[in-house]
């Protein structure tokens, strides 16, 4: 099977790394729908922006699929959005 790879700036990649950030999010768009829906992953990827593949700069987890939510964050503006919340821990909360 394919693996999910997912580009991150740095901060969130830490916050992954360091098992503070549970999910992941992508917003509700098109793109999103065909890339989750229907499909099945071994392993969700995710990668320091786009550095040098190194053990310091991607981290591989089991996927273990996503969940819809509505959230606030800074990078979506200061309105609800809906998004796709893909596990970042390898295990669902």
């Amino acid at each position: 099977m394919a693996d999910l790879v997912l580009h991150l700036r740095s901060v969130y990649f830490q916050q992954i790394k360091s098992g503070e950030k549970q999910f992941e999010y992508r917003l509700d768009r098109p793109y999103w729908i065909y890339l989750l829906f229907d499909r099945s992953y071994d392993h969700v990827i995710f990668w320091d922006g786009y550095k040098k593949r190194s053990p310091e700069t991607v981290i591989v987890r089991p996927y273990r699929g996503y969940e819809l939510q509505t959230i606030t964050h800074p990078e979506f503006g200061p309105e609800p959005v809906r998004v796709f919340a893909i596990y970042a821990q390898g295990v669902r909360p």
